[in-house]
């Protein structure tokens, strides 16, 4: 039997080796591409400078997923009637509340954002809700929503920042959004923004794909050349058998 590396063929060998390559280099494109998209979802936007927040969205828009953490700067009207505090919050290894408080945004027809103003141990040692004007920036984040039930609806004290809990204690709309302000006010520790964007489960899949069935047709090209290897070194000496007893009939 002809050894597989005899030079005729090598032609064969070297096309299968180009198509195997081709197919996992552009397999390894898509899964980077992949990879990145998913990336480029989870980014950590708490540090980029802030923007109004009319860019981001409006009192009536769904949570943009792709803008969580993202700093706005937001002006309006306090609404200090509806302040609550959100319990379960903990700061420096101690349990305590996010103190709320909604802001009427300018131009909002009415909309208001709740606003994280910091943390305190106990809301009997909270500073008294804001009044009048203000500007400040803040840290956008999605409603909660963990499923806790809120076992006194009649007390100013909630077990998440949910919307429609919150939104028992004002006679405002709010935004499907809350803010956590950047600098806590006076008497109140800073809240922590520990939430990040949570990637999608089919985020970048067509590139995922894409990279498997490359790698598919690289497997197939691969499988095809040692096919041919095999059954082309192995008809040759049966050929030559076949051949020897006419060779020596006189």
């Amino acid at each position: 039997m002809p050894s597989p590396l005899a030079p005729r063929y090598w032609g064969a060998h070297l096309l299968a080796l180009v198509l195997v390559g081709i197919a996992a280099a552009l397999g390894f494109w898509q899964y980077d591409a992949w990879r990145a998209h998913r990336a480029a979802e989870a980014v950590d936007l708490s540090q980029v400078e802030p923007v109004p927040l009319a860019e981001v969205m409006g009192p009536d828009d769904p949570f943009p997923g792709n803008r969580i953490g993202q700093p706005v700067t937001v002006e309006g009207t306090w609404v200090p009637d509806g302040t609550v505090y959100v319990s379960g919050r903990v700061h420096e290894g101690t349990d305590g509340y996010w103190v709320v408080t909604p802001l009427a945004v300018d131009g909002a027809d009415g909309g208001a954002l709740p606003i994280v103003r910091g943390w305190i141990a106990d809301p009997g040692d909270a500073p008294p809700p804001p009044t009048g004007a203000a500007e400040l920036d803040a840290w956008l984040q999605p409603p909660e929503g963990t499923g806790e039930t809120d076992e006194d609806p009649g007390d100013d004290v909630l077990p998440q920042l949910r919307i429609a809990d919150l939104i028992q204690h004002v006679d405002q709309d709010l935004y499907g959004a809350y803010g956590v302000a950047e600098v806590p006010e006076d008497g109140l520790a800073a809240a922590s923004v520990d939430q990040l964007p949570e990637v999608g489960t089919f985020t970048g899949i067509r590139n995922l794909l894409y990279a498997v069935e490359w790698w598919f047709f690289g497997l197939f090209a691969a499988f095809i050349w040692w096919r041919w290897v095999t059954e082309t070194t192995a008809r040759r000496p049966l050929a030559e058998e076949a051949a020897e007893p006419a060779a020596t009939d006189p």
